[in-house]
């Protein structure tokens, strides 16, 4: 039911109070229900505009219901009441304390007035649906902020620990100054394109095509044949994403050192899918070197390897096997992806 859908509830048992009051509001384009006891009354008010009611049909009822839905109303809500009282008589104060937003006519009244009433009733309640659409956001986005202060937190003391692992690792593998700076800087930035594609989704997920092209992609030809990318849209937690993309740097690095990226001819296939087990949904991740320089198992274990080996395992727990095949390197991965975002989408 819409808002300009919302009916008048009638209550006035006695006469043809209610059938007068039911034909003049219909005549007005104005939706009613006539409800035949105060039960019914409160049992309607949630998805209600206004509630016309006489004044004895109050008095001869049991109100403790009614006055318990007013007293429990929201911040917000301050339901409108229309009190149908009999000419000359004083209205009974202990009712209209009761109702609170009330409009008291005197019987017998003008068409026009109950419209008037009706019609001014349906513009407070309006109002009062729009302040409560306005808290309710105001409400979302306080939890959206917060969530995201938790989540900018923990993406700081993970980023933090990543590039002091970053230098000691750099470090450790340089034989020179220029050297260590090359490769450290050279891993950083590579950090960093992850996360501006975290922060441009408020720190939660970054597009795995558009990782690999911001390391593939300047080693692509002109053709775009070079580098061949084939899977579906495929957006990454941060907790996967940024291991993730410092795994494509390093494979695109040592490509570019050793393997298909180190000369013209040599070509890089990545392809990737979503396998669904009884116990999670899987990225499955392929990348595939052909073209380059015959390549064999390396005699030692690099900072790129070390890399893949335990961050893509012990923090993703992912599952990863290098094939050193003559013809190229073939590296695949297979990583549980979180069902449930941290921060809600804007």
């Amino acid at each position: 039911m819409t808002e300009a859908e919302l009916p008048v509830l009638i209550f006035a048992p006695g006469g043809r109070d209610a059938a007068v009051a039911a034909a003049i509001l219909g005549e007005a384009g104005i939706a009613i229900q006539v409800c035949a006891s105060l039960a019914d009354v409160v049992s309607r008010l949630d998805t209600a505009a206004c509630a016309v009611l006489t004044e004895e049909a109050l008095l001869s009822s049991n109100r403790q219901a009614l006055a318990d839905w007013i007293a429990a109303q929201p911040p917000w809500s301050d339901f409108p009441f229309i009190l149908l009282r009999l000419r000359g008589a004083e209205p009974n104060a202990q009712l209209t304390d009761m109702l609170g937003n009330v409009s008291v006519l005197e019987r017998p009244f003008h068409p026009a007035t109950l419209v008037m009433a009706a019609r001014s009733a349906h513009r407070a309640k309006r109002r009062q649906l729009e302040a409560r659409a306005y808290l309710e956001e105001r409400e979302r986005t306080t939890e959206r902020q917060a969530l995201l202060i938790r989540e900018l937190h923990h993406r700081v003391k993970n980023t933090l620990a990543t590039v002091q692992a970053l230098l000691g690792a750099s470090a450790r593998s340089a034989t020179s100054v220029d050297a260590f700076y090359a490769s450290f800087s050279a891993r950083v930035i590579s950090l960093a394109k992850t996360h501006n594609l975290l922060t441009e989704d408020y720190w939660q997920q970054a597009p795995l095509r558009d990782m690999l092209m911001n390391e593939l992609g300047p080693y692509n030809d002109v053709e775009g044949a070079r580098i061949q990318l084939d899977g579906p849209a495929i957006d990454l937690m941060g907790d996967l994403a940024v291991p993730t993309g410092m795994a494509i740097h390093e494979l695109t690095t040592n490509a570019a050192k050793h393997g298909a990226l180190s000369v013209p001819e040599g070509r890089i296939a990545v392809r990737w899918d979503i396998e669904q087990t009884p116990a999670a949904r899987l990225l499955h991740l392929d990348w595939t070197e052909r073209g380059g320089p015959a390549t064999a198992a390396p005699t030692r274990k690099g900072f790129g390897s070390t890399l893949l080996q335990r961050v893509l395992k012990v923090q993703c727990q992912a599952e990863i096997a290098f094939d050193f095949q003559p013809a190229g390197l073939h590296f695949t991965m297979r990583a549980p992806l979180p069902e449930t975002r941290v921060v809600p989408a804007y």
